[in-house]
């Protein structure tokens, strides 16, 4: 558990964090490999916190806030940090938000998710946390003056226990090809099949409940999103506004 300043400035985040449901996801102190951009110019930055989504809390706020705009969720999550920095500006010098959506060139989000100790890569590609398993989404980090917790000691990912991996067998299109061995990394995609299968009347399943393999994970059940929430981000990913 980190302890002292580390632990106030954490605290301090993820209160700012919680009125608009998100959740501090992972944090590291910053080293120049992390590729962490400097705060503002001349203003390096020392701590760097992932904040995300994790279940429905998010979804809950959201859905009250949301206004009738291109790409509302990102909108909306650019509101949601810039109040977020506000929050932080009297405890923190000169705090800044990036995010996931914004580019090119791309914020390497998956990477210091990696870096936090919090998540590691499934079978089937999505990052995986320890705690939310694949119920999770990164919305933006905020970038502090201020060291934050390192990662925790490395331990094997939830997927290693898990000796059925049901993910990997549960599409109903195969749209993920297991590797040929453990070392050889995830499952191939085929995002077209997937998006096709979707967008089809065979997909209405998925399209309303989300992605049956992501659903047969049995890490942080009790986060799976709700149908409102799943079906907004399913229509998402096959380009339409329909959710049925």
């Amino acid at each position: 558990m980190p302890s002292g300043a580390a632990a106030e400035s954490l605290a301090a985040v993820a209160g700012a964090a919680a009125p608009h449901g998100l959740r501090v996801l992972g944090t590291f102190a910053c080293q120049p490999s992390d590729h962490v951009p400097d705060r503002e110019p001349g203003a390096a930055t020392s701590g760097l916190a992932l904040l995300g989504n994790a279940g429905p809390e998010l979804w809950t706020v959201y859905s009250q806030q949301r206004r009738d705009e291109p790409h509302p969720l990102d909108a909306w999550t650019r509101r949601a940090a810039a109040s977020i920095v506000a929050a932080l500006a009297g405890r923190f010098e000169r705090p800044r938000a990036v995010f996931p959506f914004e580019g090119p060139p791309y914020m390497p989000f998956q990477r210091w998710a990696l870096r936090s100790g919090m998540a590691a890569q499934s079978p089937i590609g999505l990052l995986i946390h320890r705690e939310f398993g694949l119920w999770h989404a990164y919305r933006c980090a905020i970038l502090l003056d201020v060291p934050l917790p390192e990662p925790m000691a490395p331990t094997t990912r939830p997927c290693d226990a898990c000796t059925d991996q049901p993910c990997l067998a549960t599409c109903p299109v195969d749209a993920f090809a297991p590797a040929a061995a453990a070392a050889a990394g995830p499952a191939a995609y085929d995002a077209a099949r997937c998006r096709e299968h979707v967008r089809a009347p065979a997909g209405a399943d998925c399209r309303l409940q989300g992605c049956r393999a992501r659903r047969a994970c049995p890490v942080g059940r009790d986060y799976v999103y709700g149908t409102d929430q799943a079906a907004f981000h399913m229509a998402a990913f096959t380009g339409s506004s329909r959710v049925a």
